[in-house]
């Protein structure tokens, strides 16, 4: 199955400036899964859509095995290597993962990009009774107001007409994105970095519009973007933050 493809001709600076995620969320996810049983159950995860892997490296931390699968064979080959991560090329909805062999299903920045329906089909098949499935995305990242004003400007004017539908998903928070499953409340997550000027610059790069946007106008943006930064930025380094929009469910 075809997929839109926005991220293997940068997989080498998304596996370098993509933000992590906060280790309390999969602390709570693991919390959330049980074996049949009713005890925690530390067997297997697939985190769907990984990209590089910055989701299943922590899973690792807490299941025996994780699968993590990416369309994109440049986004694995640059993955983070783990013995405990399995590393596939295969899609959300076309996989060879074992019917009910799965506690946890996690899909980290990816869900607006998939087939809804032929992927559902797929959770219901692969995860076992009462398993878990967790999706979240970020929003814009904030430093402070003067920073973020000046990205606020970047995102919506510069970028702008180059997001795509599925980026906007995000900007609304998932609330048009059908997740037909037992809805399970969690707590608010917040990840925070501490980044350079160039540091934040390369993330950046990383999203799909600034990528759309050079590959139209033949210019980087964020060169211009960086020029006006810097005379707000105001220290070597500054802790910038992400507010995850997270949907849990059970099977």
């Amino acid at each position: 199955m075809s997929f839109k493809d926005h991220f293997s001709t940068n997989a080498h600076n998304y596996a370098r400036f993509r933000p992590g995620y906060p280790k309390e969320l999969f602390s709570f996810l693991f919390s959330l899964t049980k074996s049949c049983h009713g005890e925690r159950s530390r067997t297997t995860a697939w985190d769907c859509g990984t990209g590089n892997g910055q989701a299943a490296i922590e899973l690792a931390q807490y299941y025996d095995k994780v699968i993590a699968t990416d369309p994109s064979a440049e986004q694995i080959k640059n993955s983070f290597p783990h013995p405990k991560v399995e590393y596939r090329v295969e899609s959300a909805e076309k996989n060879s993962i074992s019917s009910g062999c799965l506690d946890l299903l996690t899909v980290s920045n990816a869900l607006h990009w998939f087939n809804w329906d032929v992927f559902y089909k797929e959770v219901l098949r692969v995860l076992k009774k009462d398993g878990i499935i967790a999706a979240w995305a970020y929003a814009t990242p904030f430093v402070n107001p003067a920073v973020d004003k000046i990205i606020k400007h970047f995102h919506d004017v510069m970028i702008g007409p180059f997001w795509q539908h599925e980026n906007r998903l995000v900007e609304h928070g998932y609330k048009d994105v059908p997740f037909p499953f037992e809805r399970i409340s969690a707590p608010e997550f917040v990840y925070e970095k501490q980044m350079t000027l160039d540091e934040f610059i390369g993330f950046l790069n990383t999203w799909s519009a600034t990528q759309r946007y050079i590959l139209a106008n033949k210019i980087n943006p964020t060169d211009e973007l960086k020029s006006l930064l810097s005379n707000v930025w105001n220290g070597a380094e500054k802790k910038v933050s992400w507010d995850l929009i997270l949907r849990v469910g059970r099977v």
